[in-house]
């Protein structure tokens, strides 16, 4: 597995997070592709905040192997940062219409 493909994995991962919030909390939804375009932007900044901590690609794959910690971590960061990413745009949008 490279980094690459992590990341695209990364990215997949908090798609679908906050799609499965939308579908069971249908308050949080902002259609298919608004909440697909919000997964994707919300794993990538968690991603982005978290990396520092050791949970990015380049750590993940820094033996040549696939960590399955840091990756299962990667994941979790990358699936609460779709979920939390759409609850906020959600929150967002609902006060800019008051």
């Amino acid at each position: 597995m490279t980094d690459t493909l992590i990341s695209i994995i990364s990215i997949f991962i908090g798609m679908i997070g906050a799609n499965i919030l939308a579908f069971f909390f249908n308050k949080y939804s902002l259609q298919f592709i608004g909440n697909t375009i919000v997964g994707i932007f919300g794993s990538i900044f968690f991603i982005k905040i978290f990396s520092t901590l050791g949970f990015d690609p380049v750590t993940i794959m820094k033996t040549g192997n696939v960590n399955i910690v840091l990756f299962s971590i990667n994941m979790l960061v990358s699936f609460f940062g779709g979920v939390l990413g759409l609850i906020f745009t959600k929150k967002m949008i609902s006060k800019m219409n008051k």
